[in-house]
């Protein structure tokens, strides 16, 4: 160990982590690959900051896999496993099962023993959450099929990787003996079997009947500190009550976590262990990191390179052909496939796992944890690829199997591009009123409950050139645009002004971001979801405060006309970090100093009869029931 001792460890990790993910997740690569890169960089084949003490690291930083299963646990409500259950076992026990078998197989023909082939078949079946969640995000594919499907596959996953660390001791029985029997292991068999489901037994009835009381009474302190020092408490004690009766700490924690699902204090006790599952697993992943055998790599890239390749192709053609028997279109097929083509983070514990057991051997471990990690870096090109080459070819080639866009027979001054919950509200609003919008909807389930609610919706891609013209966008005045998601709002502005310019465009933006592209792209009004809503809850705090109603109410115009004006001057600057903070400060001061001269002015008043004393006592009785 270093002279500098924990503290020089410390600094080592912690700088590591700080530089290296914001760097990665600055390239795209996502926070798993930072802190592996980051290991690398630090570990012994390069700057040798750390040694052979990164693998005392490692077994203490595997405690936040067990945190990571809690709060997986947490997340799994009975309505989402409900909701998504064809998908779950049926997407995700499928994948599993093909994959380790076709996986396996292949490790068989390589030389190893059928153990150590299914330890690499049911590891390498499983595939990075991390990596797959935030691309889907970042390209606004999460509420796709491909997105759901991924999610769907994903969550069995997580779930199955709690029986897959079951499995693993059992398959080390006969290849590890252990010179120094646990208090368990001594029992008889009937005892240990009773010791183990009274273990589960007793978390699931602690949890359900106990641990509530336990955080009322703790919450009641109202000291932060100590809830989150009884959330640890549970979490180390399940993992010490696991390993006393020879089951997996991870196993406990989820179980744990599943119970408490539906507790009250869930978002607490979330928020509370996902800074230590963070840094732990992060320190973990730096000492994975640190720990591949480089020498193997230099040695025989070629090898690593075919192996990577090879796994990722037999994923992929796995998991696109489960799309296609689930009726996904080749299109988002393709897109399930290379989501989940990688191998997933999990791997790195489990080959951790697998080799203290002494299923796999150091070499063996060391060649398949630089494939995970390679895996895991192609994954943004592949991605990249897929969009560019894979998915127009196929969109091209094989026959639209999805559902066709209905037939538009009416024409009106008004077109709604989405009738989610934004422009559900500006649709009806206009009927209220008289003026009956065509109305384009591309989620086909929505569309059916809205037609049976007796409004008419017509089914499709509102940014199809075709659909827009069949609707009447010609003859139209104005579009409304309300999609849900970002990227298809700007696609069909470019449409609108590319084919009907002379159409007035009515955009929803989900924040300022969105806002500036849209103002770069020309549209005539942009509408923030949250300003008119925010700036009413303004208000409404100053007169329940005792302000005038003319007062707030002028205050929230004059806040709503210069936050109007101010985001298109912004607009002009945000590619510009600095020239944007000065011109954003400048705005806020202007602001400041325009809404104190309004306080000032005499005239206001004349506008005294807005607000009487009976007005605002009037006003003040009604508080108790106002929104």
């Amino acid at each position: 160990m270093h002279e500098g001792g924990f503290f020089y460890q410390a600094f080592v990790y912690l700088l590591t982590a700080v530089i290296a993910v914001p760097v990665a997740k600055r390239l795209g690569l996502g926070s798993v690959l930072g802190y592996l890169i980051g290991g690398v960089l630090i570990g012994p084949a390069l700057l040798g900051l750390i040694g052979k003490e990164g693998q005392d690291v490692m077994h203490f930083a595997e405690f936040g896999v067990v945190m990571m299963l809690f709060v997986i646990g947490l997340e799994l409500e009975p309505s989402l496993l409900w909701r998504l259950r064809t998908s779950i076992t049926g997407m995700g026990g499928m994948q599993i099962v093909f994959t380790t078998i076709l996986v396996g197989a292949a490790a068989m023909l390589f030389g190893l023993e059928w153990k150590a082939a299914l330890a690499i078949g049911l590891t390498f079946s499983l595939s990075s959450t991390a990596i797959v969640m935030q691309t889907l995000q970042e390209k606004g594919l999460i509420k796709s099929g491909a997105g759901q499907s991924s999610f769907a596959v994903l969550l069995f996953q997580d779930i199955a990787v709690i029986p897959i660390l079951a499995i693993f001791p059992l398959l080390a029985t006969v290849l590890v003996e252990k010179a120094h029997p646990s208090f368990m292991e001594t029992l008889p068999a009937w005892l240990q079997t009773l010791f183990v489901i009274g273990a589960v037994v007793l978390i699931v009835l602690t949890g359900k009947y106990i641990l509530r009381h336990v955080f009322r009474l703790i919450a009641k302190t109202a000291m932060r500190e100590i809830f989150t020092a009884m959330v640890l408490l549970l979490v180390i004690g399940i993992a010490l009550l696991m390993n006393f009766v020879g089951l997996s700490p991870a196993l406990g924690a989820f179980v744990a976590g599943v119970v408490l699902a539906n507790s009250e204090y869930r978002h607490e006790l979330e928020s509370d262990i996902d800074p230590f599952k963070g840094l732990l697993l992060g320190l973990f992943f730096i000492s994975v990191g640190a720990s591949i055998n480089f020498g193997l790599v230099i040695d025989q890239p070629v090898t690593l390179l075919l192996l990577t390749i090879s796994l990722m192709a037999i994923k992929a053609v796995i998991v696109f052909t489960i799309g296609k028997i689930f009726k996904l279109g080749s299109g988002e097929s393709s897109i399930f496939a290379v989501a989940l083509a990688q191998v997933g983070e999990f791997a790195f514990v489990l080959f951790s796992f697998s080799t203290s057991l002494g299923i796999l051997d150091n070499n063996t471990t060391g060649m398949l944890t630089a494939v995970v990690a390679i895996s895991m870096a192609f994954t943004p090109f592949v991605f990249a690829l897929n969009e560019k080459i894979i998915v127009p070819f196929l969109a091209n080639k094989a026959p639209k199997k999805e559902k066709s866009a209905d037939t538009i027979d009416e024409k009106s001054r008004v077109i709604v591009a989405g009738f989610g919950r934004f422009g559900n509200t500006a649709g009806r609003f206009l009927r209220a009123n008289g003026v009956l919008p065509t109305v384009i909807d591309n989620d086909s389930d929505r569309v059916e409950t809205l037609r049976k609610l007796g409004i008419k919706v017509y089914y499709g891609d509102p940014t199809r050139y075709d659909l827009l013209h069949a609707a009447g966008a010609e003859e139209a005045k104005i579009i409304i645009i309300a999609l849900d998601i970002p990227e298809k709002v700007i696609e069909l502005v470019h449409t609108i002004k590319k084919h009907f310019p002379h159409v007035k465009i009515l955009a929803r933006a989900y924040d300022r971001s969105d806002a500036y592209e849209l103002i770069e792209a020309g549209v005539d009004k942009i509408y923030r979801e949250t300003l008119d809503t925010s700036l009413r809850m303004g208000s409404d705090t100053l007169r329940m405060l005792g302000y005038r109603a003319y007062q707030t109410e002028r205050m929230s115009h004059i806040f709503f006309k210069h936050d109007e004006e101010s985001i298109e001057k912004l607009a002009h600057h945000r590619k510009d970090k600095k020239e944007y903070l000065t011109v954003a400060r400048q705005n806020i001061e202007e602001l400041e100093e325009m809404i104190k001269a309004d306080f000032t002015d005499v005239d206001m008043n004349r506008d005294a009869g807005w607000d009487t004393d009976s007005l605002r006592e009037e006003f003040a009785n009604k508080g108790k029931i106002y929104p």
